[in-house]
């Protein structure tokens, strides 16, 4: 099966003006999760899906391909669905946020492993276990309740499960996601669904139609960039740990006073 991995890169950007750009650690943002994907084994092909010439020099000058989108779509989902239907030769393709620098192959690579391997599945992500329980308060992390068999139930922005026990674990979406391509470009045509419209997540619109999503374990977290501050504190890590983020310790956090909490219960 052959692997197209789309980075969706908005210059525009409420909290950040011209995200794509910041430099993190001396590098564009851009550059960075370009260079994460290009390492990967299992995909075949990288495309920056941008509205704007800025971005467009700076990938292109990193030796990166550019395709133009239309600046009026409304997601980065939308952008990369827009370049997957350009792109008939690919069965898989692979959406990777541009505000997610250390994703590299240790969390893509097995996205397209469970996707190749698992032909009733169409869709996987990755979940960790939350251990900072101000994140599981925290409406920016996606919490996400899992089967017995490591499949998603619901995705939402609130604390769930309700700890009304002790003993309750908690687990977050993060990083990329893998489509089979038929699936992609029909999910793009589907109109929201009530639940996503509530909580506003694109994942719920792909639960209340009835398809099933398959969760891996995230082998590490990452340090998504929406502000300056997660900008200082992604430097930060990468000055501690090195500029190649999947040699890193995957304990990374434990190392900072908290456990490792890597999600055992996921489908691999």
């Amino acid at each position: 099966m052959k692997t197209l991995a789309v980075i969706p890169a908005r210059y525009a950007s409420t909290r950040l003006p011209g995200k794509p750009l910041v430099p993190v650690g001396g590098i564009p943002l851009v550059v960075r999760v370009f260079r994460g994907l290009a390492s990967c084994r299992r995909v075949d092909r990288v495309v920056v899906a941008v509205d704007d010439d800025r971005v467009a020099r700076v990938v292109r000058d990193a030796g990166g391909e550019v395709l133009f989108t239309p600046p009026d779509l409304p997601s980065g989902g939308d952008r990369v669905a827009y370049v997957a239907e350009r792109e008939p030769s690919f069965d898989l393709v692979v959406n990777v946020q541009v505000d997610d620098p250390l994703v590299g192959p240790d969390m893509v690579d097995p996205l397209v492993e469970i996707l190749s391997e698992d032909p009733s599945c169409d869709v996987a992500l990755l979940v960790r276990a939350i251990e900072d329980r101000d994140e599981v308060n925290d409406p920016g992390v996606v919490k996400v309740v899992l089967d017995l068999q490591g499949r998603p139930l619901y995705f939402s922005r609130s604390p769930i499960p309700y700890p009304r026990n002790e003993g309750g674990r908690w687990f977050k979406h993060i990083g990329p996601y893998a489509y089979r391509r038929e699936f992609l470009l029909a999910f793009a045509g589907w109109e929201p669904t009530p639940l996503e419209r509530t909580e506003s997540l694109e994942m719920l619109r792909m639960l209340e139609r009835g398809h099933k999503i398959r969760a891996a374990a995230a082998p590490r977290d990452t340090v998504e960039i929406d502000t300056p501050e997660d900008v200082a504190v992604c430097e930060a890590w990468l000055q501690r740990f090195g500029d190649i983020p999947w040699e890193a310790p995957r304990d990374w956090k434990k190392s900072d006073g908290a456990s490792d909490g890597a999600c055992g219960e996921c489908s691999n």
